[in-house]
């Protein structure tokens, strides 16, 4: 199984081959400027082997392209300290990570966030966040510390309502329509999401599943100002902290904005999530 260390050293390789397939150079041709067997060019690109900081200084010099150095060399450097395995940073249970995460929501000022199967925690109800909680102790099979762990959720939520913060969202239809728990634990949710979408300082856009699209779907993610992006796998949580690429998951977020839908356009999408069980609907 591809491990997620070995998922970021393939990416990384692939940002290399472009830096090389720019510069108009073959894999032997890099080799031998660079005094290497030819071998060691297919295993860095394919993520088999991780370049050292003079392979990849040597490596962009042989290009013409020394101005990426920087930025790879600080891709690499972190591919193996990026990802924080959730099996191990829950072992205590959830509150503790709940809670360490207070201080980046604190000190940011813009939030931008893309979720494609299920609502922010930060526009979560108490009751859709108690039932998504005690799903992931269950599924995880981790320490109980379910109603400490809420109580941290919703604690972080108070980043909504003081100083002067935006929220720039843009959610999946698929996420308004991902059963969590009850029907009337939906209908509270999207009734919720609806007046979050009131404040002035939240901005949300939907993008219907049969909408045509700049770019397609993918895993979700946070971005924190312009300093951190928080990108959650199954099995693991992804910090990245390089200017490059958290200027690639920016591109991506203004792209996803273009394929949302906004105002009256978004309400009338949400208005057709509501679940039929449940009686009722927007008001």
């Amino acid at each position: 199984m591809t491990t997620p260390s070995q998922h970021a050293r393939q990416a990384l390789g692939a940002r290399l081959r472009e830096v090389r397939t720019n510069a108009q150079l073959t894999g032997r041709a890099l080799a031998d400027v660079c005094g290497w067997h030819f071998s060691k060019i297919s295993k860095i690109e394919n993520g088999v082997q991780a370049p050292s900081e003079e392979d990849i200084q040597a490596w962009c010099r042989a290009c013409g392209a020394e101005q990426e150095a920087p930025d790879l060399v600080a891709t690499a450097q972190a591919i193996e300290s990026m990802y924080v395995e959730w099996r191990r940073a829950l072992r205590s249970g959830m509150k503790h990570s709940q809670k360490a995460r207070l201080p980046l929501y604190e000190r940011t000022a813009l939030f931008r966030i893309y979720e494609p199967g299920i609502m922010p925690g930060l526009f979560q109800t108490a009751e859709y966040a108690s039932t998504v909680i005690a799903r992931g102790i269950e599924v995880n099979q981790l320490p109980n510390d379910h109603d400490e762990a809420l109580a941290a959720r919703l604690e972080r939520q108070q980043v909504l309502h003081v100083g002067d913060r935006r929220f720039l969202v843009v959610l999946e239809e698929q996420a308004l329509r991902t059963r969590v728990g009850s029907a009337n634990i939906m209908l509270g949710q999207l009734g919720h999401l609806l007046y979050l979408m009131s404040l002035p300082r939240v901005s949300v856009g939907i993008i219907p599943s049969m909408r045509e699209r700049k770019v397609w779907t993918s895993a979700g993610f946070w971005i924190f100002d312009q300093h951190t992006v928080h990108v959650e796998t199954p099995t693991a949580e992804l910090t990245i902290t390089q200017r490059g690429e958290i200027a690639t998951f920016e591109k991506r977020f203004a792209m996803l904005q273009e394929s949302a839908m906004y105002g009256h356009d978004a309400r009338a999408v949400i208005a057709t999530c509501f679940p039929p069980e449940s009686g009722s609907g927007p008001g």
